[in-house]
């Protein structure tokens, strides 16, 4: 892989979780508007952050796992 993985497997379910609630609140509860697809695209980074394992903004802050899994 080109990156490591900075997140934990619980973290990661919940960031997945997090990211579906995200879409579906912006595209259902508020279809349309510009926050709403700002919701969304949120939801969406946020969701393929817990599917790869990286989040930039940790790997930037210097945030790494002890061990990889």
């Amino acid at each position: 892989m080109f990156y490591r993985k900075n997140i934990r497997g619980w973290e990661q379910v919940v960031r997945i979780m997090m990211g579906i609630a995200l879409i579906a609140y912006g595209l259902v509860a508020m279809a349309g508007t510009p926050a709403g697809y700002g919701l969304a695209a949120m939801g969406l980074m946020l969701g393929l952050t817990g599917v790869f394992g990286f989040c930039p903004a940790c790997a930037m802050v210097g945030r790494k796992l002890d061990h990889t899994p």
